[in-house]
């Protein structure tokens, strides 16, 4: 079972990606509300795959982002936000995410792109 790392300061759409995932079969290794959260979590739980929000209240996602991929360099990172401005998006690929999803999302996009990334397969 793969292991996933939740990271977005609104509580619903934690619960809400949490709900979908551990649906299609993934483990929920943590939840996290703010940049230091995430780090400590991605540190101690090892995850297969981080879910990372650019809008943090103590940090922003791209700093997270390259805090992870410095200690974790082969980490898998999805950005899900809903700043879809091309230059962030650009930033987070370049910074080593794997995939961004833009919010709002459907349940199926973002199985979809979760399924890739974990099978190391190309995103369209």
């Amino acid at each position: 079972m793969k292991r996933i790392l939740i990271v977005d300061d609104s509580f619903y759409m934690r619960t809400m990606l949490k709900n979908m995932l551990t649906d299609a079969g993934y483990e929920i290794v943590g939840e996290a509300p703010n940049g230091q959260t995430a780090l400590e979590l991605a540190r101690e739980t090892k995850p297969d795959l981080i879910t990372l929000d650019v809008i943090l209240p103590d940090n922003t996602g791209l700093e997270v982002l390259k805090g992870i991929r410095a200690e974790q360099p082969e980490q898998k990172v999805i950005i899900v936000s809903a700043v879809g401005q091309e230059v962030i998006v650009n930033e987070a690929m370049e910074n080593g995410a794997k995939s961004y999803i833009v919010k709002p999302f459907s349940e199926e996009n973002v199985l979809e792109v979760v399924s890739k990334v974990l099978a190391e397969e190309p995103i369209q």
